[in-house]
Formats: structure tokens, C-alpha cells, sequence
């Protein structure tokens, strides 16, 4: 019951928090925030010699000095953010979402020095858990008010009213180069996800503990998927240590390869886990796997229905193979039990038996939803977007068919676009087949999938063949190249597309990253026999971990005994653990609070630390030294990576530090070594089929309408927004909805909470708008 009471009432303070720093301008809510800040900073000077009170009043001064030089930059922002709006009625660009997280974090501070100056003076004011999360808030404040400067230098130098810098790729690189070395870790720790609603923020400490997890124990079991089951013993510490966690999270989006978030996303693939979300989910009368052969057929030209093209099967880097697709019905229609359509069907075991009465076959539908899924192009498959798959199948009474493509670094550009390309094609000729008449076509995606839905569409129009009535994208990306944007700055704190993570996923998809396969016998397995192979070690795994927590219960009983045998490997202590054992610093800083796990088992329990920060705002940690466990990116580098911070030397950073931010303010640096991301981008980025904003406006016009929903806080925003500008400009039916307050990837979290199922509802009228277009208005009666 007191824990019940103790988390509602934190909630309550979150939602206070956002009520506050929406219902404040901007200068007051800087003036507000410095006078508390002054206030507290000269109680806890009165208090005496005491070191906790000595750094809450340190933290004050620093929370005073960063507010005031934060503000003028922000107010500047917002005073030329709409000049990169689409229009009146959609106020959204990176330059507005960087602000609206600025006062975020504003907001947060405000909110904690109002609670230390109403309760500083109680017995039951908790001295330092209060240090602690203002200590982590000023950090996040002193970051963004980086890239606050960052955001102004790319105000000076981008073209007027474009997002994306489109000059010299060499000063893109520079600028990229100096942008991944600031320190991240602040906001994966007690921060973790302050700018998104405050529904959402205990999956993401949720998702973020786990993947930690995940990260120190992936490769150690040789099986995949399979390190969940030692993870789920093992993320207590990074639960109850917010500072060791988002050291860890930096580590890993900084250092591991694009194959450990392939095995991380794919985790909802395992039969368990979506085998629990078909559960909860809309149950429908179809969902069907079906295996389309690789056979060339005729379509028809939309100029001249007599004359056909030929629509080959997908041949690129694998060679001719097929493509499964995913068919998802709510009522079983005409069609759908043919024994055409039986004979495409690929079995997934027992979860594809349905022994239930089947009811009356319901007409065909005169529409068809086309759907894509996402996933960075490396992950995911349509088995994790099928909850929300049934939920569109019930609400719009429509077939569904979703693309199951090959993925990325196995089969990089353009596989996937053929196979999508196929597969739409055979939809649009085969429509009776999967309940539809076809009369009305949507292709509809999200994220890589919204990217493939346009490339798709242009490459239809290409070929003369029947383009869809329209096209519904959930935040797409649109531009694959390595450029800076404002929005794309967000991703220093994004949890789910860190701009490492997204570098990587570009670069797999592009061509860059090389397969990682350990064995002929996983090739041949393929996407789908993995899954099943690590669901099976995956339990086996369960259980051998749940002998090993419980035997290191009893090791730890003996652990005392004079004559115990010490363990082979020591075991990796906490930050918190090993900061009780360390002398304070004289500045009062914590060094440890910034070393990895390895680290700190290499430094030993009774070395001190020698390095120390040299302001509450500046961090000169060394690099650390790399994890003995053998998943980071090879030694080898190629012209297209960049080690960062160590390729930076003292001079080259002090003169890009200069050219963007004030004297006397100095942000804090990534203290995790060296940073292995590629920065240039492929030349194949370029091409109007991998990154439609680049395409000319001649392919462009052969668009259908276009329905965008976005994210305010997503990354890519910018994508959104400039491609809908484009599209605008060429006279082309486009709208830009924008969601405020969530993730990337709101799609696969409908049923979290109810911001998630707001814009969830928006994406299905979206597609509603396409399937039933509003008819020519009634005459006016004279």
C-alpha cells in the first residue's frame, strides 16, 4: 500500500511538472527558475561546512548559470521556428522540438527547486536523493543548451528555410564529428525520457534496463536471442542504479554493431513473446503467411490497359527467391479460402491452426490496405506489427496484406524495394484472391516502412503501372544520407534512435555493413528459422540461468568463509557500490559515476580515481578501456568511420568548440572511448529510391496523395516536414499531422497508454481519408 501511495504520488509530481512547463512562457519560466535557484543556493551556503549541502549549492549555481545563458538561445530559436513550419495550421520543425525539450528539462528543474525550498527544511527531506536528480537535470540542461549552440550554427549556414544542410559534405562530417562526442549518458540515467508524456516513461526505463542487460551478455551464449533469459536475472542493478545504467546505454548505442540491435528488436519475434501479444490483441478470422513464388507476370499500363510489363521477381545480391507476406482479414471474405490462395501458404506451426466454426464468407471489399512494416530495414518482421495489423483490420473492415522483405545487412538496397515492389504488384493483380476488389489501394507503413511505401509508389509510376490511391506514413525517413538537421540533433537523447543506432541502420542498409553469420548452418536457416531456434535455447536458457542466480545466492553465503575459492571471473560491482569505497573528491564530484562496468572492475576496490571534472559543465574524462568480451565493431576502420573522441585532438576541438559555443561554456564530453559510426555517406544514399526527399520533382509529381503523422520529439521529424514542403510546393494533396509528447515508433505501443492510442486512431482516419475519400460538396441551395 505505501508503495502504491509512493508511486502515485511521483506520478502526480510528473504530470505537475508538464502542467507547469506548458502553462509558462519561456522568461518567466527562466526568471522563476533563477531566483529559486539563488534562494536555495544561499540557504545551503548558510548551513555550514557540510559537503552535501556544499554541492546542493554548487548545483544551484550551476542550474543559475546554465538557465540564463540557455535562454537568449532559445528565445532565437523560437523566434525564426516558423519560417520552417509547412504551414500555419502545422507548427512543427526541429528547431520547435528542440525548444519545447529545452523547457521540458526547464520545467523539471523548476518544478525540483520549488520542492527544495518548500521541504529543505524537514527531517524527512532526503538530501541525496534530491542532489542526485539535480545533478542529473543539470547535466541534461548544460547538454542541451549545446545543442541549442548547434542548432544556431546550422540556422547560419543551411540554405534559408531548409532543414537539412545540403552543402560541402566535408563540413557535414566536421560537424557530425564533433556532435557524437558529447557526453549522452545524463539522459539514459535518471532523465531517461523527461521530454515524452509521462505515461510512457516507465516503458522506457523499462525498455532501457533491459537493454542494457541484453548488451552485456550478448555473444557470451553463442545463441541470439537466447541471452534474454540470463538478462532477466541480471538488470536488478542497472534498476536500482540510474547513473550506472545510462553509462551502460551510452557504451553499448556507441560500440556495439548493427547486428546487436538486429537481435535486440527481434526479441517480440520469438514465439513466446508474440505468442502473449496475440492474446491481448483483436482477434481476427485470417492471418495467413503466404509464400509468393518468384515467377515473372504481366501488368497492365495504367495509360493503355491492353498493352502489359513485365514484373520480374526481386534478383538483387541473393538471386530470385520468394516473398512472404502476411494476409490479416477480420471477417473471413470471398476469396480468402481458395484453393489458389491455400497453396501460397507457408506454415508457422501450431499457432497457424484455426479450428473454429467458420462463419458465412462476407463479400469482397472494395479496398485493400498494403502494408510495410518497419524496423531500421535490419529488424523486425510482420509477426510484431500484427497487433495493431488486427486492430486497423477491425476498425477499417479492410484486408490486410503486410510485406514481410529481407532485411538488411543480408540483403541491402534495393532487395528490400524489389521485394516490396513485387509484392505490391502481385497484390494489385491477385486482389480477389485476398478478399478485395481492389477498387481503392492504400499502402500504408511506418518509419523504414513509410520510406518504402513512397520508393514503392515511384517506382510504380515508373514501370506505368497502377499507382495506390494514396499513401498513409507514420513518421518516415526520407532523407538516408548523413546530414545534420535540427531535429536530428534530439537524437544526443533519443532512447529509441540514438544517432549512432540510426547511422548504423543507414549504413546496413546502404551496403556498409558486413554479414556477421557465425556458421554456414544459420544462413540456411534464414529470418524465421532463427526465431524459432532461439525460442527453444531461449527457455533452455531460462532455466540454466535461474540455476545460476540461485547458486550465486549461495556462493555469497560462503563468500565470508577464509577458505572460499575466489571466483574465476570477478564479479562487476555497481558505480554506487564502488563510489561508498572511494575517498570524496575535493570538488565533491563522483569520477566513477562515469566508467563503465569493465572499468571498474579493472580499477580494483581500493584504487582511487585521480581524474576529476572540471566544472559542474565540463567533463575531461580519459577513454575507457574496451570490454574483454568480444562484441564491438572490428578494429579495422575504413575511410567511412571515424574514432571520435581520440581522432579529435586538443586543438581541432578547441577550435570547433569555438566556432559554435560562448567562451567560458564548456559542455561535457563521452568519457566511453573511442566511437566507431560511419559519417560519410554512400554515395548510393543519393539515389531518389533510397531517399525520395533527394528525387526531382519530376518523380515526385506521379505521387498519390500523401497522409504523414509524425512525431514532435522524433529525430527524424525533419524528414516528415521537408518532404511534405516539397510536395506542397509541387501543388501535390499532402497533410502533415504531427503527434506531441511521444516516441518514434508510437505505432507498436497503441495499447501502452492513451497518448498512444490518440495517435494510433489518427494514423487509421488517415487511411480512412484514402479508402473513402469525402465526395465533391453538396450544391448550395439558391
Amino acid at each position: 500500500m505505501i508503495r502504491k501511495r509512493f508511486i502515485s504520488c511521483c506520478r502526480k509530481r510528473k504530470f505537475r511538472a508538464s502542467r507547469l512547463m506548458h502553462s509558462m512562457d519561456l522568461r518567466t519560466m527562466t526568471q522563476s527558475l533563477v531566483t529559486l535557484a539563488e534562494d536555495n543556493m544561499a540557504f545551503f551556503l548558510s548551513q555550514g561546512p557540510g559537503e552535501t549541502a556544499r554541492r546542493l549549492s554548487s548545483v544551484f549555481a550551476g542550474v543559475r548559470e546554465q538557465a540564463l545563458g540557455l535562454e537568449p538561445t532559445l528565445g532565437h530559436l523560437l523566434g525564426v521556428a516558423h519560417l520552417f513550419d509547412l504551414d500555419a495550421e502545422t507548427p512543427a520543425n526541429g528547431y520547435r522540438s528542440l525548444v519545447h525539450t529545452a523547457r521540458c528539462c526547464l520545467g523539471h528543474l523548476l518544478h525540483k527547486s520549488r520542492y527544495v525550498a518548500s521541504n529543505r527544511r524537514s527531517i524527512f527531506f532526503r538530501a541525496s536523493h534530491n542532489l542526485a536528480e539535480l545533478e542529473a537535470y543539470l547535466a541534461a540542461l548544460t547538454q542541451l543548451r549545446a545543442l541549442a549552440y548547434y542548432a544556431q550554427r546550422l540556422l547560419a549556414t543551411n540554405q534559408p528555410g531548409a532543414l537539412f544542410f545540403d552543402g560541402d559534405e566535408g563540413l557535414t562530417t566536421d560537424f557530425l564529428r564533433e556532435y557524437i562526442t558529447l557526453h549522452k549518458g545524463c539522459f539514459y540515467g535518471r532523465c531517461l525520457g523527461f521530454q515524452f508524456t509521462p505515461s510512457i516513461r516507465p516503458f522506457l526505463q523499462t525498455l532501457s534496463i533491459g537493454l542494457v542487460s541484453f548488451g552485456e551478455h550478448y555473444k557470451r551464449n553463442e545463441t541470439g536471442l537466447s541471452v534474454a533469459a540470463s538478462s532477466l536475472f541480471t538488470s536488478g542493478r542497472f534498476a536500482i542504479d540510474p547513473e550506472l545504467r545510462g553509462a551502460e546505454f551510452e557504451r553499448i548505442t556507441q560500440n556495439l554493431d548493427v547486428q546487436f540491435w538486429k537481435a535486440f528488436w527481434n526479441i517480440t519475434e520469438m514465439e513466446v513473446l508474440s505468442s502473449l501479444a496475440n492474446i491481448v490483441s483483436t482477434t481476427v478470422r485470417v492471418s495467413r503467411l503466404l509464400s509468393l513464388p518468384p515467377e515473372a507476370f504481366e501488368m497492365p499500363l495504367i495509360t493503355d490497359p491492353k498493352l502489359t510489363v513485365t514484373i520480374s521477381p526481386p534478383l538483387a545480391h541473393t538471386g530470385p527467391g520468394p516473398v512472404l507476406v502476411r494476409l490479416i482479414s477480420y471477417d473471413l471474405r470471398e476469396g480468402q479460402d481458395s484453393e489458389e490462395l491455400s497453396s501460397l501458404v507457408k506454415s508457422e506451426g501450431p499457432r497457424s491452426l484455426d479450428l473454429r466454426h467458420r462463419p458465412q464468407q462476407a463479400p469482397r471489399s472494395p479496398s485493400l490496405i498494403i502494408h510495410i512494416h518497419g524496423g531500421g530495414f535490419v529488424a523486425q518482421t510482420s509477426k510484431s506489427h500484427e497487433p495493431y495489423l488486427k486492430t486497423w483490420a477491425q476498425e477499417l473492415g479492410v484486408p490486410i496484406l503486410s510485406i514481410d522483405y529481407s532485411l538488411a545487412p543480408e540483403a541491402p538496397f534495393p532487395r528490400a524495394l524489389e521485394e516490396c515492389f513485387y509484392a505490391y504488384c502481385w497484390a494489385v493483380k491477385h486482389c480477389t484472391l485476398l478478399g478485395s476488389t481492389g477498387e481503392r489501394i492504400c499502402l500504408a507503413g511506418d518509419s523504414a516502412g513509410g520510406n518504402l511505401c513512397f520508393t514503392v509508389s515511384l517506382r510504380a509510376a515508373a514501370y506505368g503501372v497502377r499507382v495506390p490511391d494514396g499513401i498513409m506514413a507514420a513518421y518516415p525517413a526520407t532523407m538516408l544520407q548523413s546530414t545534420a538537421s535540427p531535429s536530428r540533433l534530439l537524437s544526443l537523447m533519443d532512447p529509441l534512435l540514438p544517432l549512432s543506432v540510426l547511422c548504423k541502420c543507414v549504413s546496413a542498409y546502404a551496403g556498409g555493413e558486413i554479414e556477421d553469420l557465425s556458421d554456414s548452418d544459420q544462413k540456411a536457416l534464414g529470418v524465421m528459422g532463427l526465431v524459432q531456434r532461439d525460442t527453444a535455447l531461449f527457455l533452455r536458457d531460462l532455466r540454466l540461468s535461474a540455476s545460476s542466480w540461485l547458486n550465486s545466492f549461495l556462493e555469497l553465503r560462503h563468500k565470508s568463509h577464509p577458505k572460499s575459492v575466489p571466483m574465476a571471473e570477478p564479479m562487476r560491482r555497481s558505480v554506487s557500490e564502488a563510489a561508498l569505497a572511494q575517498p570524496e573528491d575535493p570538488r565533491g564530484t563522483d569520477p566513477l559515476k562515469s566508467l563503465t562496468l569493465h572499468d571498474l572492475n579493472l580499477r580494483g576496490s581500493t584504487e582511487t580515481s585521480d581524474t576529476s571534472e572540471l566544472s559542474l559543465s565540463a567533463e575531461t574524462l580519459g577513454p575507457s578501456t574496451p570490454s574483454d568480451v568480444n562484441f564491438l565493431l572490428g578494429p579495422e576502420g575504413t575511410q567511412e568511420e571515424v574514432e571520435a573522441p581520440d581522432e579529435l585532438n586538443s586543438k581541432n576541438r578547441g577550435q570547433g568548440i569555438n566556432a559554435s559555443f560562448p567562451e567560458g561554456f564548456h559542455p561535457r564530453r563521452s568519457s566511453q572511448g573511442p566511437t566507431r559510426m560511419p559519417l560519410y555517406s554512400s554515395p548510393i544514399a543519393k539515389n531518389p529510391f533510397m531517399s525520395p526527399l533527394l528525387a526531382p520533382d519530376s518523380m515526385l509529381q506521379s505521387l498519390p496523395p500523401v497522409h504523414i503523422v509524425a512525431c514532435a520529439l522524433d529525430p527524424i521529424l525533419d524528414d516528415s516536414v521537408m518532404f511534405a514542403r516539397r510536395l506542397r510546393n509541387l501543388g501535390k494533396s499532402v497533410t502533415l499531422r504531427v503527434v506531441e509528447d511521444l516516441p518514434h515508433g508510437f505505432l507498436s505501443l497503441a495499447s501502452l497508454c492513451q497518448e498512444t492510442r490518440q495517435a494510433a486512431a489518427l494514423c487509421v482516419e488517415r487511411i480512412r481519408l484514402v479508402l473513402s475519400p469525402p465526395g465533391p460538396a453538396p450544391p448550395r441551395p439558391v
